[in-house]
């Protein structure tokens, strides 16, 4: 091969990885959606099972932090709200469906176009119905929610979420014994308040109705869309959740380049540019802050009826700093990189580093030490120093929007280039 042959095929491959950004959302999209019928198969299952342990529950649970990530990312990563309190809208999600398909409130009997057993007493909506309430319900107590505090900035403003997410699980813990005015008395206090269970406190909300398509479905399509989703079977669980991320992806990519995106954007940069520029400050703030509340409470919808039981103290508030450290490291205001940053945290938190634990005793043993180390147990010290470690060496994040990357190495164009430096010589030389 010709030197020129050769720098001919190598300008035609630094073009293909230039030009990244197009081919490769659609590789991944490829193995996504294939991924359920190969990743069990030898030779893969070397890398895929034996390697990664990525059985289909961990995928799953991975990508549901994907889509809580591109929640949160609406509101850090374009309008710049700190919000340290998202795990609230999560869980809000996950209890609808305890209270809208389960046996909870058993003394009501409702079914509409559910698939749970006839006569089933408690409210049975169906799950796809619930998808959608859940994100309602959240969308107005980001509004609720919102409305008092998004006038507040930074530090002000985070405190203020991170209360909230606190207080959202403490609600659902001790709301086994709500009191609600029930009528009104002869004496003080003059109302009369009743006890009422919402949530079964600790002890959570169990037997949650599953998702499913009916029978004439089922038979229509030979199982491929189930009469009701088992706990057995996750392909069908597999292929809802990344049909949801599809649908956020879509939604979020319309939304940051509408004319409400480029509003998010401008408040971001400066609040006072902004509105000195005609951008309604609190509508905006309100329309990110409920639209990211929005999939956070569908997929907590999705999350509560596939685990099959909610509980309060499944939505701590370490959720709500996992998920940020998600869209910080992946790259703020970039899809694909928040994305990429939950794929590979959520995969370290759940599975990951049990993995890299295992193959380090592994190696122990072998070198004939008896010693054993837990790194799980260390997670939180290796998730912080994950962090000050891309903080300092790509504080942008893994793949960062073209905007942030700029602005972080701003001072790095500005350098003063050497001419200014001969023309100093220069004058020093004629003086």
């Amino acid at each position: 091969m010709t030197s020129t042959e050769a720098t001919g095929a190598r300008a035609r491959v630094g073009g293909v990885l230039a030009s990244w950004e197009r081919w490769l959302p659609w590789l991944l999209l490829a193995i996504a959606l294939t991924y359920p019928f190969w990743y069990d198969v030898w030779p893969f299952t070397i890398l895929t099972l034996d390697a990664l342990g990525l059985e289909l529950d961990v995928v799953i649970f991975m990508v549901v932090y994907v889509m809580l990530a591109l929640g949160l990312n609406v509101v850090v990563g374009f309008a710049g709200l700190l919000d340290l309190g998202y795990v609230a809208f999560f869980a809000l999600g996950a209890y609808s469906v305890g209270w809208f398909a389960s046996d909870k409130f058993s003394g009501t009997e409702f079914h509409l176009l559910s698939n749970a057993a006839e006569g089933a007493a408690g409210i049975h909506l169906n799950l796809w119905l619930v998808l959608l309430l859940g994100g309602v319900i959240t969308a107005i107590a980001g509004v609720i929610i919102g409305w008092p505090t998004l006038r507040l900035r930074g530090d002000y403003l985070a405190i203020v979420t991170l209360g909230f997410g606190e207080i959202i699980p403490d609600v659902f813990r001790n709301a086994d014994k709500l009191p609600v005015p029930g009528g009104v008395q002869a004496g003080p206090p003059f109302i009369d308040f009743t006890n009422v269970n919402l949530t079964n406190g600790v002890r959570g909300v169990r037997s949650l109705d599953r998702p499913g398509f009916g029978d004439k479905l089922d038979s229509l399509t030979a199982g491929a869309l189930p009469e009701r989703f088992s706990g057995i079977e996750l392909k069908p669980w597999y292929f809802t959740i990344v049909f949801m991320v599809l649908i956020a992806v879509f939604v979020i990519r319309r939304l940051e380049r509408s004319k409400m995106g480029r509003a998010w954007v401008a408040v971001r940069e400066d609040e006072i540019a902004a509105s000195a520029m005609g951008v309604p400050l609190m509508r905006t703030k309100l329309w990110a802050y409920g639209i990211g509340a929005i999939f956070g409470g569908i997929v907590g919808a999705y999350y509560g009826s596939f685990i099959g039981s909610v509980f309060p103290t499944s939505f701590s508030f370490a959720i709500s700093i996992l998920v940020l450290v998600m869209v910080v490291v992946g790259g703020m205001g970039n899809i694909y990189g928040v994305m990429l940053g939950a794929l590979v945290l959520e995969y370290l938190n759940f599975k990951g580093l049990q993995k890299i634990g295992d193959g380090i005793n592994n190696a122990i043993d072998l070198v004939g030490i008896d010693q054993t180390v837990d790194i799980p147990r260390y997670k939180t010290l290796i998730f912080g120093l994950l962090l000050v470690t891309m903080m300092l060496l790509r504080p942008e994040g893994m793949i960062p929007s073209a905007r942030r990357k700029a602005e972080l190495h701003e001072e790095e164009d500005l350098i003063e280039p050497d001419v200014y430096d001969d023309l100093y010589d220069v004058r020093r030389e004629g003086a």
